[in-house]
């Protein structure tokens, strides 16, 4: 259950220590506290540098128990810390050589208001020091995606400007037997840390392609390597997208269920007779020996939380940088707009916990009409884009005046400035969280027990999809045929 959580720039004096729990608050151990650490809010700090990450897992011998600094211990820890992406991955690196890492494989991407970078790393196994990585600058006006799965192949050896990587990232691979210098093959670090199957090309490289074949569909990119074709070369670290992105066109990549694809998750036996795009663990499964997946989405019931972030250097940090935050599914959520520089956040959004549904938690209300959407998905699914489209549309229309009213706030009152934003931000995130609850109201109203209201509010039998009873016919033909009716035998009408 994902708790929204902003923590203040504050100072310390020399001598304090920065706590390492785990889950359960359980402190594994400390390290040095800096003299000052910077504003958070969510995955984004006061200098619009902004951090998330992907697991990729890789070799499980890698991992190292003994390793102090988890992934998300590093995140945070380069959040309080840096200013810059450069800055971010110094931080991290060296408090994994320091501390040791825990963590299995990962996949962290890194941004500021000039540059966009990716760091894969992964432990050395029990009882190793530090962590093998690799860091590589994405250029400007392109694209990246990583989706459970290492990404970074050939990396350059000598532009430390552009990559940066620890000091036996391929020592170490050959040592181990991942790696063949005598080969004529370059080294790769995905190859190396997290060999490509069948199963993570599936899982994966599914969700890279459809990232960049809705980007950029003039690149014609072929799904054959995400379903393991033999001789399919990888998908490229970075494309550039036929045009450029905004938030709201990098909010609807993020939407995406493979439709209109051979893939499409709303269509087939398998996503039910009202096309549901969900698939219920575990993705996997094996009958007669063969071995089968569901489809992975980029778009996933159990999606804690997502965001898009905007870094912008024109603008003045506590209005530039901004997360546009939602919980649960991708697909069915609300992105609110979080300020970096807001003192305060939406208590919705804040508060619960995975034992007990709470309407006071957003996370809950937003998995009630999303889970309840299952049941009539391809109806529900158009009651919940409407108040979704109508919500985010407004923010985005605002957007420039709510930018511009701050800027000229900053000129003469900062202080001013981050009540303004503040009081947007969670005036509208509660609003979100009340208009979903609405939206659960309605939805468990108008589509009660298999039913569907008309627009007079009166409940309308309107079944099953042709195409599913013929599916239904088909596995059992004999049990639901109805026997001729005699022609001199009245009929009943049936009250059910």
């Amino acid at each position: 259950h994902p708790h929204l959580q902003r923590y203040p720039a504050a100072d310390f004096a020399p001598g304090e220590w920065f706590e390492i729990a785990d889950w359960s608050g359980n402190v594994r151990g400390k390290i040095n506290q800096v003299p000052h650490t910077y504003a958070v809010v969510g995955l984004m700090n006061e200098h619009q540098l902004a951090i998330a990450e992907s697991t990729f897992d890789g070799r499980q011998e890698l991992e190292n128990p003994q390793g102090l600094l988890h992934y998300w211990d590093l995140m945070r820890l380069a959040l309080f810390r840096a200013k810059t992406a450069r800055e971010a991955i110094s931080v991290m690196t060296d408090l994994v050589e320091e501390h040791g890492y825990r963590s299995t494989g990962e996949s962290i991407s890194i941004a500021d208001p000039q540059e966009a970078w990716l760091l894969e790393i992964i432990g050395p196994g029990p009882g190793g020091k530090g962590a093998e990585w690799v860091a590589i600058k994405i250029p400007d006006g392109c694209i990246s995606a990583h989706a459970n799965k290492a990404r970074i192949g050939e990396f350059p050896l000598n532009d430390p400007e552009n990559c940066r990587y620890s000091s036996n990232v391929i020592a170490f691979a050959v040592e181990k037997g991942y790696y063949d210098p005598g080969s004529d093959q370059p080294f790769r670090f995905c190859d190396a840390y997290n060999p490509p199957t069948p199963r993570n090309q599936r899982y994966g490289d599914t969700r890279v392609w459809s990232i960049f074949r809705r980007a950029a569909p003039s690149l014609n990119l072929s799904p054959d390597y995400h379903r393991a074709i033999e001789g399919a070369k990888p998908y490229p670290l970075w494309i550039k997208p036929d045009r450029k992105l905004s938030a709201s066109d990098v909010i609807s990549l993020m939407r995406d269920h493979y439709e209109g694809t051979d893939y499409d998750m709303t269509r087939g036996a398998d996503a039910g007779p009202h096309g549901t795009p969900n698939r219920w663990r575990p993705i996997d499964w094996e009958i007669d020996g063969a071995r089968y997946a569901w489809e992975r989405p980029i778009s996933t019931q159990q999606t804690g939380f997502s965001f898009v972030s905007q870094s912008r250097s024109w603008l003045p940090d506590p209005v530039g940088g901004l997360l546009w935050y939602g919980v649960d599914d991708m697909y069915t959520t609300c992105y609110i707009p979080l300020y970096c520089g807001i003192d305060d956040l939406p208590e919705s959004f804040t508060v619960g916990g995975l034992q007990k549904f709470s309407w006071d938690s957003a996370w809950w209300v937003f998995n009630f009409a999303a889970n309840f959407a299952n049941i009539r998905y391809s109806a529900m699914i158009e009651d919940i884009q409407a108040v979704q489209g109508d919500l985010e549309g407004t923010f985005f229309a605002l957007q420039p005046a709510v930018e511009k009213t701050a800027v000229e706030l900053a000129k003469s009152d900062p202080k001013m400035m981050a009540r303004f934003l503040t009081d947007y931000c969670v005036s509208h995130g509660e609003l979100v969280t009340t208009r979903w609850r609405q939206l659960g109201e309605h939805l468990i109203s108008k589509y009660n027990d298999g039913y569907v209201k008309d627009e007079n509010d009166q409940p309308q039998e309107v079944g099953y999809p042709e195409s599913w009873l013929r599916q239904v016919i088909k596995d059992r033909p004999d049990q639901f045929r109805l026997q001729e009716k005699d022609a001199a035998v009245p009929e009943s009408k049936l009250v059910d």
